[in-house]
This record gives structure tokens, sequence and C-alpha cells, in this order.
């Protein structure tokens, strides 16, 4: 179950409070130790620059389902069009953070410090201030993977918001491997310790169907938490997740018609679609190759849960994706010299057809603009099988 749902990822780490609820992300990102190459993220493929805030969330009228002793707590990290050259290098992760993360990856240590991960450089710019534009810009929440934190799907939420888009980040308490909250609490999974031992997963995806509901109240509500709101159209939402992230997003829009379409990536849906559908909203379901499942884990959900899509849907396999081909974690891995051996797929050739076709289905869906490589397979991208269309 395990080798499922872990994948690497990274965490936006050393917070520090800005305004009620607001955070500020340290401008100066780690060093890389002296003589190694440093580690970057592709450059995102849309036009405009790309600022980042971050957002702490409490929800006093909920508990914590893995802590019940504290109220339901959440980090976003917010990326949005920006005035190129404004702000400061958005870092990656801190040293610890980093650290743990590669002590939960096994062999990744051997050939990566911390320190050189922690320094892998973005695209994004902390405190960059917003692109005037005559328009707002559609809202897209990202959810990841089970044990990940929110980073693990930076290059993913870089490109969406280089192509106008806000892109809402969101890490769930005690839900990663080792997140940093205000004032240096260093949230472990809790959760872990709760679903492994019975393998009560739909429980993540549930309560994160609980959360995003809660982000959209106080990003576009009528007393937002985020100082640039003002820069989110509440009339076009996505949400789009990786493995259980993936399960959280169909989950979503069962209980919030607000969210319009929808992405999982390579997750089983713990929670399943329900029998009547999602009210003709369209979703896309875009899975790593399944020759690299292991034997032992049949998964019928994508099979029970497709006739119960009554809207616009495509079933996308991708050949010689693995299950962490959808996260930074492929690109990372390649440029460490220790390629993800569930992934023979580069990391480049991996998050270039997840940006393409994440980033065409939400242009399709919440813009209108045409999106022909959705009409059937293409010698552009060979890899891309359609499933089911």
């Amino acid at each position: 179950m395990k080798k499922i749902i872990r994948v690497l990822t990274a965490v936006t780490a050393g917070l520090a409070l800005a305004a009620p609820g607001t955070l500020t992300t340290p401008a100066v990102a780690a060093s890389a130790p002296a003589g190694a190459s440093r580690l970057e993220l592709p450059r995102p493929t849309g036009d405009f620059a790309v600022g980042r805030d971050t957002l702490r969330l409490v929800d006093r009228e909920r508990q914590d389902p893995w802590a019940p002793t504290a109220d339901r707590e959440l980090l976003l990290s917010l990326y949005y069009p920006a005035l190129a050259r404004t702000g400061t290098p958005a870092p990656y992760m801190g040293v610890p953070e980093a650290r743990a993360l590669l002590t939960d990856r096994g062999q990744l240590g051997d050939h990566v410090t911390p320190e050189r991960v922690a320094a892998t450089r973005t695209h994004a710019r902390a405190d960059a201030l917003p692109r005037p534009s005559a328009h707002r810009y559609p809202l897209i929440v990202l959810s990841p993977g089970f044990t990940l934190p929110r980073a693990s799907l930076t290059t993913l939420a870089e490109d969406l918001a280089s192509r106008g888009y806000v892109v809402a980040a969101v890490d769930h308490a005690y839900e990663s491997d080792g997140t940093v909250f205000p004032g240096g609490r260093t949230l472990t999974c809790k959760a872990c310790e709760q679903v492994f031992p019975d393998g009560s997963l739909g429980r993540v995806s549930d309560g994160r169907a609980r959360d995003v509901p809660f982000v959209l109240d106080r990003l576009t509500g009528p007393r937002s938490a985020w100082r640039y709101s003002w820069l989110i159209d509440s009339r076009h939402i996505g949400m789009a997740g990786h493995s259980i992230g993936g399960a959280a997003a169909s989950a979503t829009m069962a209980v919030d018609p607000r969210v319009d379409a929808g992405v999982n990536m390579d997750g089983t849906f713990f929670t399943p679609v329900p029998e009547t559908g999602l009210d003709g909203r369209p979703f896309l379901m875009l899975a790593g190759d399944p020759a690299l499942l292991p034997p032992d884990f049949p998964d019928t959900s994508w099979e029970d849960s497709w006739p119960r899509l009554d809207g616009w849907k495509r079933w996308l396999t991708v050949t010689g994706a693995g299950h962490p081909g959808f996260t930074d974690w492929p690109v990372l891995g390649d440029q460490a010299g220790y390629p993800h051996p569930e992934t023979p797929l580069s990391g480049t050739r991996s998050q270039q057809i997840t940006r393409a076709y994440v980033g065409d289905f939400f242009d399709l869906h919440l813009r209108g603009k045409p999106a022909p490589r959705f009409d059937g397979p293409t010698a552009a991208d060979p890899e891309v099988a359609f499933h089911r269309a």
C-alpha cells in the first residue's frame, strides 16, 4: 500500500507570521553544498511571471481528525500571475524538512544531501506584486498525495500560475511526513499511524473534501483571509490532486458545486464517485503506466468510477510513468543521479506531459479554450494512451 501512495516531495519551510492569517516566506533559500550542481525545477511554460504567498488557515469550528485536541489547520502556498522582477526568489524547502524527507525516502539520501535538496531553484518569487489585469483569474486547488506536502506539486503549480491561474496548493495538517507550521512546529504524519494498520484511507479523502470547501470559503468569501483575493474569479474553480489528492478532487466535487472541473492524477478512488455522478461536471483521470503496478495491488476503483462520471471525461494513461511521475520527484531524482526505480519515463518528459494535459484540461473547461490534444492519440505525445474516451 505505501509503495503506491508514497513518493518524493519537498516542503516549504521557515515560515514567519505577517498579517493576520498570512505568512511570508524567507527570501533566501538554503545554499547548495560546494561542488554540487544546483537542482532546478523546470521553467514554467506560460507567459506570466509567478508570485507566491503563504497562508495559514484554522477552522475553529472543526476538530482535527488526527489530533482531536486541536482545531483543523491548513497551510497554503498561493501562486499567482505577478509583475516580473518584483519580490524575492521563493525557496523550495528548509534543510530540516529536507533531512526528514530524505530519511523517509530510503536510498535517495545516498545520492543527494538535505542542503542540496533544500536549495532547489524554483521559478516563483515571494511577495511579488500581482500582475494588473482587466480580468480576474480562475482558481485551481491542488491537493498532494498522502504523506506528501504541497511542495511536491510545485512544478505544476508554477506552470498553472504562469498560464494565468491562481493556484492554492494545500498542506493538510498531520498528513505529511513533516511540514513546518508557524511557530516552528513540525507536524508529522499522525494520520499514517491511524489509517495504515486498517487501510481506512477513505478517511483521508473524506477529510480533504471538508478541508477544500473551507479553503474556498476563506479565499472567495466576503471576509477573505488572503490579501490578494481580488485576483480570484470565484465563478471558475478547478481542483486537481495526486494520489489520494486525486480522490479528494472527486470527493470535493461531490459535496461542493463550486468546483467546476477536477483531475485525478494516479489516485485510487478511496472515496467512491457517487452513483448519481458529479452533476455533469468534467473530470480527467490521468494515470501512470498500469504495467508498473505491483501484481498484488488490484485496484478496480477506476473501472467502478468511470461509468459514474456523467460529464465530459477522459481516462488517459502515460506509458513509462510510475506513480511518482506526476510530482517533482522524477525531475529532482534525475538531476541528483537517482532516477526513481518506479518511473522509467524521464522527469523532464513526465512533467511536460503532466503540465500540458492538466493545463489544457483547465483551459478547456474553465476558460473555454480549444484543447485538441484531448481529441485522441497524437504523434506529439506517443506515451499518452486513451484508455477510454
